[in-house]
């Protein structure tokens, strides 16, 4: 038997022609995802004329999403083919999105640059968390806003997110996730603060219901056991 390639990206490109098709199951829960987590965001902020950062992109789900409802968002992602389907799918919907290859540890953009940065299904794959909440810092306006979530590290994510997503019902392919990389929210408050970003209220994030074609509805939960979603202020006086 092959060993799994745990946080394995290349899923992304290798599905990134069949993004919008919706043929594939998991991809699909990924879209099933947004509006749960707009729901949830739209709370701490409006949306119109708002410059955003949709980190970690890959197909433009949350950046279609964010630039419908005023925002003018600009996407990144390591994942240099479902970057070019992204731009091909906000060209036919008639969406100005600006969509940069690159990754979280070097941001491509100047200081002060956005009003939001959006980060979701993101910082429980990358290289090096502080750093990138550094970066997030660094590009937000002073005032600013970090919205995120991610993935809790305990036995019950780790039951949920690889048992049973990826192993039995086929949510995930196969090796998503690397588990070591899941982040308690101690431990995210503790980065955050040092980036200089001050935590505000998380939340959970989990399936309320199954549509017609048997995919989950997602929606806010009050346990923060598996997925939490949270949000975070640039200070005002940060440089």
């Amino acid at each position: 038997m092959n060993k799994v390639i745990r946080n394995n990206l290349d899923i992304y490109d290798a599905v990134s022609a069949q993004w919008w098709s919706d043929d594939i199951r998991w991809v699909r829960t990924l879209k099933n995802l947004v509006p749960a987590r707009l729901a949830w965001f739209d709370k701490y902020i409006e949306w119109p004329e708002k410059t955003v950062l949709d980190l970690g992109c890959a197909g433009g789900f949350m950046a279609e999403a964010l630039a419908k409802n005023g925002a003018t968002v600009t996407g990144i992602d390591p994942a240099k083919e479902a970057i070019a389907v992204a731009r091909s799918h906000a060209t036919a919907e008639g969406l100005d999105i600006s969509y940069d290859v690159g990754v979280g540890e070097a941001l491509p953009y100047g200081d002060d640059s956005f009003d939001a940065v959006v980060c979701v299904d993101v910082l429980e794959h990358v290289a090096d968390l502080q750093r990138v909440l550094l970066e997030v810092s660094r590009v937000l306006k002073p005032g600013g806003l970090f919205m995120f979530d991610t993935i809790n590290r305990n036995p019950i994510a780790r039951f949920a997110t690889i048992t049973v997503a990826e192993d039995v019902l086929g949510l995930l392919p196969k090796g998503t996730h690397d588990p070591e990389l899941f982040i308690k929210p101690v431990e995210l408050h503790e980065a955050l603060t040092k980036a200089k970003l001050d935590p505000g209220p998380t939340y959970g994030l989990g399936p309320k219901r199954l549509n017609a074609r048997g995919d989950f509805i997602f929606g806010p939960l009050p346990l923060r056991t598996v997925i939490y979603l949270g949000i975070a202020h640039k200070s005002e006086g940060a440089e």
